[in-house]
């Protein structure tokens, strides 16, 4: 009984697909995630960390200062780094919410038949998992024991919170076979199960950096639109959707599922966010959001 692709080739093929797409229209977002990225690492003290490193596509890695960790579970982003950028860095390569392995195996013994390991990727498969799904508690616990060891200067998260419940989805259709129950008309258990444990891995992601008392540099996907409707931003708002300009209705989706990114550093001094948008595919925009939260 095979228990299927992990993490990482999860992560290798999501990263290939990523950047074969069409990249022509991606020209300001690079400058605007790079010009970001660097002021945090031209303005850490010492050795930083960078969480979603990938293949460095988005983090000019010649501002790092000597020493600078890079973490991410694509098994490709470090060479990947070293092509694009001619660095070879420490690195992690290690699941950030530190739950998707338990997310898996829960799928796993949802969706086969114990008696002869079949996959059985059916409506009561599904809603047995969604039940399993509420005691998973993804804590980020290496990620917490990493900091506490390391004490990194800088910390600074490219473009990765809005990639947990992407990878959770996935890892659950893969543990299905690659597909997952048509629901037709009914509610699909799977859908709330999915978003509270995103969630609660943001959640905890979000308070593993707290914990570090480290200046952060953050940048996310703080929502993803679809459509062909010509979007704008206008300015600063609260919530990120009343800034949308739009010239028919959209499709919206929060990739942070409903987490105030802003909110999870009572005591801090956390600057006003930026936004813009990055037009990743036809029919898809991301609006990205930059925030800096300065250090204790």
């Amino acid at each position: 009984m095979g228990a299927g692709p992990g993490l990482p080739a999860l992560l290798a093929r999501e990263q290939f697909a990523f950047l074969r797409r069409d990249r022509g229209a991606w020209a300001d977002h690079l400058a605007r995630a790079r010009a970001f990225l660097g002021e945090g690492l031209r303005g850490a003290t010492g050795p930083a960390l960078v969480l979603g490193a990938g293949s460095g596509l988005e983090v000019p890695w010649s501002l790092a200062p000597r020493g600078t960790t890079g973490w991410d579970a694509d098994p490709t982003s470090r060479i990947r780094t070293l092509l694009r950028h001619g660095r070879w860095v420490p690195w992690v390569q290690a699941d950030l919410t530190g739950g998707m392995a338990d997310l898996a195996a829960a799928a796993r013994r949802s969706a086969r038949q114990p008696w002869s390991g079949r996959v059985r990727g059916t409506r009561s498969s599904a809603r047995r998992l969604a039940g399993l799904m509420a005691s998973l508690r993804p804590e980020a616990a290496p990620l917490g024991a990493w900091i506490r060891a390391h004490r990194p200067a800088a910390i600074l998260a490219a473009n990765v919170m809005g990639q947990f419940g992407v990878m959770a989805e996935r890892a659950v259709t893969s543990a299905f076979g690659g597909h997952l129950p048509d629901w037709g008309e009914e509610d699909d258990p799977l859908d709330p199960a999915l978003r509270a444990w995103t969630a609660r891995a943001v959640t905890a992601f979000l308070a593993r950096l707290a914990e570090s008392g480290a200046p952060l540099w953050l940048l996310h996907d703080r929502g993803v639109l679809f459509g062909s409707a010509r979007v704008e931003l206008g300015p600063p708002a609260e919530p990120w959707t009343a800034q949308l300009r739009a010239t028919e209705a959209l499709e919206a989706d929060d990739p942070l599922c409903g987490v105030d990114v802003a909110r999870a550093f009572p005591g801090r001094r956390v600057a006003e966010p930026v936004r813009w948008l990055w037009p990743v595919g036809p029919g898809q925009v991301h609006v990205v959001e930059a925030l800096r939260v300065d250090g204790q």
